[in-house]
């Protein structure tokens, strides 16, 4: 396999690993605090509480 594909894979499973739920919940929360700020507000909560409740419900499948 070429070098040009396996990096691609690599980070791909490096990211996203087992779960993609994980993954995807990450990249809202980081999504999310990033609008939040933009639109003013403080929101050094909204992370905390949204991987709280992602490995909650991750525990609880």
């Amino acid at each position: 396999m070429s070098q040009a594909r396996k990096i691609p894979e690599q980070v791909w499973e490096f990211v996203v690993g087992d779960d993609w739920r994980l993954a995807a919940a990450a990249v809202a929360a980081i999504g999310g605090a990033a609008i939040l700020v933009a639109l003013g507000v403080n929101a050094w909560w909204w992370v905390p509480l949204l991987v709280a409740a992602t490995l909650w419900l991750a525990v609880m499948r």
